[in-house]
């Protein structure tokens, strides 16, 4: 049996080329995306065994990709690979059909242990999400809003709260100043909110904006 065939997905290229040169030597790494909607056209076209994913990403975020390409390709292993330590989005991929997550903090050896996991049909999710996991049962239901807003509506969140207008939210991700006005009335909805100040409270409280 051949190497792990490995398709990369990240709007970084530098982050796909470091990645490219710490995984070749044991996985075939075939192909490479920088935003959902290519990562969807490269899987189709060259079927690997492992993707390898960020979540946030231009176009089509990460999660809503991996939705859309477990439905053609159900046996596909997906794993995300991201910065963040929620242990709410990592409860969200895996209901999306993840078979690993990690953080971008982990060592090498790390994602190469977790691809052949997955690869070989188990789960992985790195023991530095489950320590965060355990604190957040420390703290209660904090986050229990959070949970309500998709990967997509956490993003523009975020994105408002840091001080970008509808517009720039709009240049960052990919879409129309439209559609962010229309997560943004979702969001608030959502979580009750009535106005932009609420709005970076709830962000700094919820822990996706630093105070």
């Amino acid at each position: 049996m051949g190497p792990v065939r490995v398709v990369l997905a990240d709007d970084h290229t530098l982050v796909l080329e470091a990645f490219r040169t710490l995984l070749s030597p044991e996985v075939d790494v075939v192909a490479t995306a920088s935003d959902g909607h290519e990562l969807i056209r490269t899987v189709k076209e060259h079927k690997p065994d492992v993707v390898v994913t960020d979540i946030s990403m231009p176009v089509l975020n990460g999660v809503d990709a991996c939705i859309k390409l477990l439905k053609v390709l159900p046996d596909l292993k997906i794993i995300f690979l991201t910065v963040s330590d929620d242990p709410d989005i990592v409860a969200e991929v895996v209901r999306a059909g993840a078979k690993g997550y990690l953080l971008k903090s982990s060592a090498a050896s790390e994602l190469l242990q977790a691809i052949k996991s997955v690869a070989a049909g188990s789960t992985y999710i790195t023991p530095l999400v489950t320590e965060s996991m355990i604190g957040s049962l420390v703290q209660g239901g904090k986050r229990d809003l959070v949970e309500k807003l998709t990967v997509r509506q956490r993003e523009i969140l975020q994105l408002l709260a840091e001080g970008n207008t509808m517009k720039e939210a709009a240049k960052i991700l990919s879409l129309t100043p439209r559609t962010i006005a229309f997560h943004k009335y979702r969001i608030m909805e959502t979580l009750g909110i009535e106005n932009n100040a609420q709005l970076v409270r709830f962000a700094v409280k919820s822990g996706l904006l630093e105070s």
